[in-house]
């Protein structure tokens, strides 16, 4: 029988480029499809981490082909160019990934703050679908234990880390007198919202507009913060007033193109969006400058490189917790197994002339303990080695350790 392991299956940002990733992406529509599908096909850990940065699947499988299959399916990408920029992880490996981008160590810009509660989603969207069984729960418990500490216990995620804030630092770096300018965003997703946020914090603009498809979001917005919210219908006259333009939108296919910009003055337009919402040829007419989130990522500035300096503690932090969470995989791998193989010593006949309880009944439970500590010990020990001589004493002593 083919043994089942750990994989993570994706496409990122360290490989892929912006338009790339854009193809690998996954809407709501087709998440809800691939995750019917994943139901479909018997899995039973099985979660989605899917961001601008990455989509990955990852779980417990003994077919890692089935997650690049369903990723293909179920995305505009296919298996050439996945072959070509993706990647495939496996066991202690691909466990030490997810620990890394579940902590921000693995983010565009280092110490994202953001992608934590990408993985808590993706863990309960898992759940809710019945794809989650007690060893992923522990596994992700284990990384939002591990973010926690990192936060806590280093600097890696000081200030504010996120596309977001890379965006408004951006803007404040580039763009004078911006408590006075125009602003426009459009989308209101979590990185819009997030960024609608940080804007209001650090530029002191007290007439930023809003607009969203659902005029609903952009009106929730408008009340909880001082944005004004405007119709979708009023998209083509704000843009020809604004001095920034930020998009954040959830669309498939770019939004913003040439026909929707008529302005005669500077414009500076960020897209946050993946995939892109804002045609390239934009970034062509005069006046306008486009960047778009990589770009945005790229930057850096003393705050980010400062968080250099705190990785060696946040990787001692998520060392010691993958080290625990192994610790306890392999225990829950192997402590049926330890069961059987104690009480065969006590009372077993196969493998044994004599069972410990008739040779030595005094001894019996002290030398059954003593041996099977042993066992446990190179166990906890060689966690490489847990399925071989896992299998080996099953073998040897034709252990039954259901």
């Amino acid at each position: 029988m083919q043994q089942e392991n750990f994989y993570v299956v994706g496409i990122s940002y360290k490989n892929a480029d912006v338009d790339t990733r854009g193809m690998f992406s996954l809407r709501s529509e087709s998440l809800h499809a691939l995750m019917d599908d994943a139901k479909k096909q018997a899995l039973q850990d099985f979660l989605v981490i899917n961001t601008c940065n990455r989509t990955e699947l990852l779980g417990w499988t003994t077919q890692p082909e089935i997650f690049i299959t369903l990723l293909c399916t179920h995305t505009k990408g296919d298996p050439a160019t996945f072959k070509r920029l993706g990647y495939v992880l496996e066991k202690e490996q691909a466990l030490n990934h997810v620990f890394r981008v579940g902590t921000g160590l693995d983010s565009q810009i280092l110490g994202d703050f953001e992608i934590i509660a990408q993985v808590k989603k993706g863990f309960f969207r898992s759940k809710r679908a019945g794809l989650i069984s007690n060893r992923s729960e522990h596994l992700i418990n284990a990384v939002i234990k591990t973010s926690k500490r990192i936060k806590t216990e280093t600097e890696i995620s000081s200030g504010a880390t996120s596309v977001s804030f890379a965006s408004v630092q951006y803007i404040l770096q580039h763009v004078s007198d911006i408590s006075q300018k125009n602003i426009l965003l459009f989308g209101m997703g979590k990185i819009g919202r997030n960024t609608c946020e940080n804007l209001i914090k650090h530029t002191q603009n007290d007439h930023i507009v809003v607009i969203n498809r659902t005029p609903e979001k952009a009106e929730k917005m408008a009340a909880k913060i001082p944005v004004k919210a405007k119709p979708y219908s009023a998209l083509a006259s704000e843009i020809r007033k604004a001095d920034v333009l930020i998009v954040a939108t959830g669309a498939t296919q770019p939004t913003i193109v040439k026909d929707l910009i008529h302005t005669s003055k500077p414009l500076l337009i960020l897209d946050l969006s993946l995939p892109r919402n804002v045609h390239p040829t934009v970034g062509a007419m005069d006046g306008i400058t486009l960047l778009h989130l990589d770009e945005l990522s790229q930057m850096t500035d003393a705050t980010l490189k400062n968080r250099s300096k705190h990785i060696p503690k946040a990787e001692a932090i998520l060392s010691e917790t993958l080290h625990e969470y192994l610790e306890w995989l392999a225990h829950r791998e192997f402590a049926p197994t330890l069961k059987a193989f104690k009480e065969k010593l006590m009372h077993g006949q196969n493998g044994f002339a004599k069972p410990l309880d008739k040779a030595a009944p005094e001894a019996a439970p002290y030398v059954a303990q003593k041996l099977t500590g042993q066992v446990a010990a190179y166990l906890k020990e060689n966690p490489a080695k847990v399925k071989e001589t896992i299998h080996l004493l099953e073998a040897i002593f034709q252990l039954n350790n259901e």
